[in-house]
């Protein structure tokens, strides 16, 4: 006779102890179970940046400024805090090397700040950039993005989407489905802003106008990039004061980053048809 308990679990352990030996080795997967890139790290000058292949800048920043905007469109992708309550709650989808992050996290303290990167070794690069630890108004969470957005319904005041592997927007943040699970994530009145360095960036915005609505929809090009920028609002758009309201009381620093970036946005929304107030 014999234990053929003891067997099963036996069979079990090896089992695990199997799968535990086969994901280091192969390393961190997305959602679709496709390997993940581990990034490096390039400094020249005054500059670090974060790649993934040598030809693709992923994130750069400047070493002795680490908390400064150097990319425009980085800039840009903050005007939807201009819908942003007295202190909101807002989360972001891709840290990279964490430029948006270290901004809000210095230059809003009114903030709660949720980050989430599916690339745990982007995470592991973090004090290479300068990100603060983890605190009470700062969390960064290794996690599928999508899967972070539709589980967390009415949570946000503000969403930032800036999820980019080597290849580009990943397919799990390019869906219908994710683009309804971020209205949904918003509150009422709450504000989503994308980087799109795609070809198909009209894609991604006849999903937002699907969701939002077309009114409920702006897109502003940079002028020294290739980037495109879609905002995406619940409810009506931000009043004349907002630029004002937003700024009053920020270090100088973040008003020259800001001012123009935020006036321009102002304009185009005048232009695009301000007063509109159809909620999203």
């Amino acid at each position: 006779m014999h234990d053929e308990g003891g067997n099963d679990g036996g069979n079990r352990n090896v089992a695990a102890w199997l799968q535990r030996w086969w994901q280091r080795l192969r390393g961190p997967v997305d959602a679709s179970g496709r390997r993940l890139r581990r990034p490096s790290v390039r400094r020249y000058g005054r500059y670090a940046a974060l790649h993934f292949t040598r030809r693709q800048t992923q994130s750069r920043m400047v070493a002795d400024d680490p908390d400064h905007l150097l990319i425009d469109y980085t800039r840009t992708m903050l005007a939807a805090l201009l819908w942003a309550p007295p202190r909101p709650r807002i989360a972001m989808i891709g840290l990279g090397g964490g430029s948006q992050a270290k901004f809000i996290h210095r230059h809003f303290p009114e903030a709660t700040l949720d980050v989430v990167e599916n690339n745990p070794w982007v995470v592991e690069l973090r004090r290479e950039f300068g990100i603060p630890d983890d605190d009470g108004r700062l969390q960064v969470l290794v996690d599928d993005g999508a899967a972070f957005v539709a589980a967390r319904p009415g949570r946000y005041d503000v969403l930032l989407v800036d999820g980019y592997d080597e290849t580009g927007i990943p397919p799990v943040l390019s869906t219908p489905r994710f683009y309804a699970d971020c209205h949904a994530a918003l509150v009422p009145g709450g504000a989503l802003s994308v980087n799109l360095f795609v070809a198909e960036a009209d894609v991604h915005v006849e999903r937002l106008q699907a969701v939002f609505g077309a009114a409920q929809v702006l897109v502003v090009e940079e002028a020294r990039m290739r980037n495109q920028v879609a905002f995406a609002w619940r409810g009506p758009r931000p009043d004349a004061d907002a630029v004002a309201r937003l700024l009053a009381g920020r270090e100088a620093a973040a008003v020259a980053q800001l001012q123009p970036v935020l006036d321009r946005f102002a304009a185009a929304l005048v232009a695009q048809g301000a007063g509109t107030t159809t909620p999203g």
